[in-house]
């Protein structure tokens, strides 16, 4: 999940994070961040699959923003997990 500099939430779904945020960074990424340049990333969580992904994002993007910013909040209060 990225904010963007307006204070708005973004989310997406990639199997290539860094990537993805240098591409978004750059102004290349979703149109909706094109417009909103900087953004940060907030929030990520990694999952099992592509399609695991992709449900995980649909059920992101329904959550009201206050429930998306307890996610952010819930991150930053647990410590960070080795990636493998």
């Amino acid at each position: 999940m990225l904010r963007c500099r307006d204070g708005t939430l973004y989310t997406g779904a990639t199997n290539n994070l860094e990537r993805r945020l240098a591409t978004h960074g750059r102004g290349r990424g979703a149109a909706y961040t094109r417009a909103r340049l900087p953004v940060t990333l907030v929030w990520s969580e990694p999952v099992g699959d592509r399609g695991a992904a992709l449900r995980r994002e649909a059920a992101i993007k329904r959550l009201s923003r206050g429930d998306k910013l307890l996610l952010v909040r819930a991150q930053r209060r647990t410590p960070a997990r080795k990636r493998t």
